[in-house]
């Protein structure tokens, strides 16, 4: 009886199976199906456009990331470690690490973007130039993650960053 009735499900298998392979070759699909028939053609796609794209020459620009910066008369102030934008993709702020020895006791500000100069900055050992003193530096408040950023300006003219929710 048991043999009986494998029989009778590997000869429904088989049937679905060949129904649906007659289907398939016919050019006819299942209902539900509702992919176009295979025997019509796709209608070709449109390449994508191409990317635009820009070059800009070795000595045209230069990373900041790692940067050197000093102050106006030569003093270390550290080295730019991130970069600030606003909601529009706009460039507003550096943060730099600030003091310390090696890693040690140093702690990040944040310098408003238009302090900085980037008079020469060929070669990686060329620094940037902070219009602010070691002083105004020193007297930062201290950068940290997740609370409102603090924006030292050398002019005073700074607007808010404005981040509504």
């Amino acid at each position: 009886m048991r043999a009986k009735r494998r029989f009778a499900w590997l000869a429904i298998a088989v049937a679905g199976f060949t129904a649906v392979a007659a289907l398939a070759a016919d050019g006819t699909l299942p209902a539900g199906d509702n992919s176009p028939p295979s025997n019509t053609p796709a209608a070709p796609k449109e390449p994508a456009p191409p990317p635009s794209v820009t070059v800009i020459g070795a000595r045209d620009a230069h990373g900041v990331l790692g940067r050197d910066v000093r102050s106006p008369t030569g003093e270390n102030m550290g080295h730019i470690v991130d970069i600030i934008v606003d909601r529009s993709g706009s460039v507003r702020a550096a943060v730099i690490d600030f003091g310390g020895f090696l890693g040690v006791g140093s702690r990040k500000i944040v310098v408003d973007w238009s302090a900085l100069h980037f008079g020469q900055i060929a070669s990686k050992s060329d620094s940037i130039t902070l219009e602010l003193t070691k002083d105004q530096v020193t007297a930062a408040p201290e950068y940290k993650e997740d609370t409102p950023v603090v924006v030292l300006g050398a002019s005073g003219s700074l607007q808010p960053l404005q981040f509504n929710p």
